[in-house]
């Protein structure tokens, strides 16, 4: 089986992650697969299986305006098309909304079943009224698309007018390889020695809700001396973050160590993880957190939190805007070393719940669908 995905890049992101993963889980298995971006390869974060075809379409530039948003997307459908053609898979998968939407228009008349799929809870992520019209027109002309969630999936067929949707969670993959940048645990807590960690990871934007975090973490930190904060990622909203640090005079116990290639390494060392997004699609972070034994708090934003996080089992989740019960989730269990055991006994189950090989079969069953339809 030959599959080609589209992706606007593989810089570190989620769906970027989710993207790789899976290229490299089906390479592994002899698959053929073809990664298409719309950026260049300057871009990559990611490594990829060496029998991973990879393209870049270097069709990235960014519009002026109207009409030029138009002649840009229609050169990027121009070049997918020829794509596709040249390649001939036997489904094209596209990753993320404009990517789906995109990959619908090049795909028409091929014969090649085009998969989108949405990498976020749709109405709490705002796409622009251009591109929320090209998904309601577009959608309905896919094979079908992959949702992360039955929120999510109901959403897509009430307001997008899809044929078919698929509920696919993401995969964790354990263990996370390392790559670089690799930045070492430790180095983040050196100003405080043997404190415990409350670890929390994604790009620095307003939609992760770090803000709320630290306001949480600077009513928490006089009560627990032995611990400190470290929030892993990178992005726009960092000179916010660290003067909302400053101002709470908090610089020796918060830690912004920026994007980091050994994840992994800083899910083993940390004590708690914990995830405040004000809304999501289905966070890798809490998934890979889980995997690696790390008990959890988590704000039940839309989507995934709930769908991953098993509620006094794995840890606690918490009702979204809400500072009081955040606080005392997290004192409740940064407070009790064996409740913190307890969770993390359990929440290494994930392992096996979003197991790479299970999800992976949950998309070649998708994709078996449409092959037999063409054979």
């Amino acid at each position: 089986m030959h599959v080609l995905i589209f992706i606007h890049s593989l810089s570190a992101g989620g769906a970027e992650r989710v993207t790789a993963n899976l290229a490299n889980h089906w390479a592994a298995k002899n698959c053929k697969i073809t990664i298409v971006t719309m950026t260049g390869r300057e871009r990559d974060f990611f490594e990829l299986h060496p029998d991973v075809r990879r393209i870049a379409l270097r069709a990235d530039a960014v519009s002026a305006g109207a009409l030029s948003a138009i002649r840009h997307n229609l050169h990027r459908v121009r070049v997918l098309r020829q794509v596709l053609k040249q390649e001939k898979p036997d489904v094209a998968l596209g990753m993320m909304n404009g990517a789906s939407s995109l990959l619908a228009i090049a795909a028409a008349g091929t014969g090649i079943p085009a998969i989108g799929s949405e990498r976020t809870y749709p109405p709490e992520f705002p796409v622009g009224r251009v591109w929320a019209w090209l998904r309601r027109r577009t959608y309905p002309h896919l094979a079908a698309v992959v949702a992360q969630t039955e929120k999510s999936a109901q959403w897509l067929q009430a307001r997008a007018g899809v044929r078919k949707v698929a509920v696919i969670p993401n995969p964790v993959f354990y263990p996370l390889p390392l790559q670089e940048p690799r930045v070492q645990p430790v180095q983040a807590t050196a100003s405080t020695p043997g404190c415990n960690i409350l670890l929390a990871a994604g790009r620095l934007g307003p939609e992760k809700g770090f803000d709320r975090l630290l306001a949480a973490f600077a009513e928490l930190a006089p009560r627990f001396p032995d611990w400190c904060l470290a929030i892993v990622g990178e992005g726009n909203c960092r000179s916010k973050l660290e003067k909302q640090v400053s101002g709470f005079a908090l610089e020796d116990r918060v830690f912004l160590p920026g994007t980091v290639g050994n994840i992994g390494e800083w899910y083993e060392a940390a004590d708690l993880y914990v995830m405040t997004s004000r809304f999501e699609g289905f966070p890798n972070t809490l998934v890979e957190a889980l995997a690696h034994g790390l008990p959890a708090v988590s704000v039940d934003c839309d989507t995934g939190p709930r769908d991953i996080l098993r509620h006094e089992i794995d840890g606690l989740l918490v009702p979204q805007d809400d500072h009081a019960a955040l606080v005392e989730a997290l004192a409740k269990v940064m407070g009790d070393e064996h409740l913190r055991h307890r969770y993390a006994a359990s929440a290494i189950e994930a392992r096996e719940r979003f197991a790479m090989e299970r999800i992976g079969k949950m998309w070649v069953e998708l994709f078996s669908l449409y092959l037999e339809k063409n054979s």
